[in-house]
């Protein structure tokens, strides 16, 4: 992995003769659903944080009160500024040698911490360790968010090991990467994690482990999921280019490229159904290939669920990678301006090598 020339290895976790600190920071919205069984699987750690902050976003729904019942210090923000600011803010207001990263819609198994932990203690190098998330939900709404649970359960796993990237759902970060790294740009309240990832991967090594598990409370109504995921594309183009400047490397799909260009050109080819009824045979074609594209995924849920149940999560996730493909190409033109930038630097680079 290329390291930036001032990313030195991070220093081993423990400080002396002790144990590192370690503060855990759950940013929350509107999370009064979730935010009593999130904090309740906190203080059931086997190694519970020195230090637990509840960052509240400007939520409405008496989230920080219960934060505030549960023992937990409360930073109230005045208006509502998205995750990044107050992961940021969270990173401000605590002293910790770890920082542990919890959304406010997953709750942990008991050794998460100790894990986290132990993985960057036994690796110097390490930077940043995040986990992946339980096969079922956290609290069960349907077969939407068992189509989401499955699909991120299966993908991270599929990763396991030193990644590019990182999640921040379930994430330890040593504070010193996060000096080195940089706050979270603040003006991105999607992907904002994909962004990040550029650079903190260029500063450390970056860990994915199935030890770290939480269960998580995700979304149940298909048409949010779905605008969503075409948001959530938008940037993703213009911030592959970022990366790619940067000399990062090469960050995980939580879709297989494949499955994505198989839906794409089905999209493309659907209009021959106009010239003639039988050329819909093609974009028909593109959809088995679709499937085809990672034959481990419905095998995964069927394991889990049942034949119906996978046919079902197949037609879902098709739905989904159209949602997908129509931001990526929404988002693409926004790739030109830094493309452009890129290769004006190049030019004066060669310019002054002549």
């Amino acid at each position: 992995m290329r390291r930036s020339p001032d990313c030195a290895p991070a220093p081993d976790v423990r400080t002396g003769p002790g144990k590192p600190t370690v503060s855990l920071i759950v940013p929350c919205y509107n999370a009064a659903k979730t935010l009593r069984l999130c904090l309740e699987s906190v203080f059931a750690q086997t190694r519970v944080p020195d230090e637990v902050v509840v960052v509240d976003d400007a939520s409405t729904d008496g989230s920080a009160e219960i934060a505030e019942n549960l023992g937990c210090r409360v930073i109230r923000l005045p208006e509502n500024r998205g995750v990044s600011a107050a992961r940021n803010t969270g990173v401000e207001h605590t002293t910790g040698e770890i920082v542990f990263f919890l959304d406010s819609d997953v709750a942990l198994r008991p050794d998460a911490v100790a894990n986290a932990l132990e993985i960057l203690e036994r690796d110097p190098e390490c930077g940043c360790v995040h986990g992946v998330y339980d096969t079922e939900p956290l609290i069960d709404d349907g077969p939407v968010e068992w189509y989401r649970i499955l699909h991120a359960a299966h993908w991270r796993r599929r990763h396991l090991g030193q990644v590019n990237s990182v999640i921040f759902a379930l994430a330890a970060v040593r504070r010193t990467a996060l000096e080195r790294a940089g706050r979270l740009d603040e003006s991105l309240r999607d992907s904002e994690d994909v962004e990040y990832s550029s650079r903190l991967a260029a500063c450390c090594r970056i860990v994915l482990t199935d030890t770290v598990v939480g269960r998580h409370d995700d979304g149940s109504r298909l048409w949010p999921i779905l605008a969503e995921q075409w948001r959530r594309a938008l940037p993703l183009i213009p911030l592959r280019v970022v990366a790619a400047a940067r000399k990062a490397g090469k960050q995980e799909h939580a879709n297989h490229p494949a499955g994505i260009l198989a839906c794409a050109l089905a999209l493309a080819t659907l209009p021959l159904g106009l010239v003639h009824a039988a050329l819909l045979a093609v974009p028909a074609l593109l959809v088995v290939g679709f499937v085809l594209a990672d034959p481990e995924l419905p095998r995964f849920v069927r394991r889990q669920r049942g034949t119906a149940f996978a046919i079902y999560f197949m037609a879902v996730h098709l739905a989904v990678h159209v949602a997908l493909v129509a931001g990526l190409v929404a988002g693409a033109p926004r790739a030109i301006p830094l493309l452009a930038s890129r290769l004006r630097d190049k030019t004066l680079v060669r310019g002054h090598s002549v």
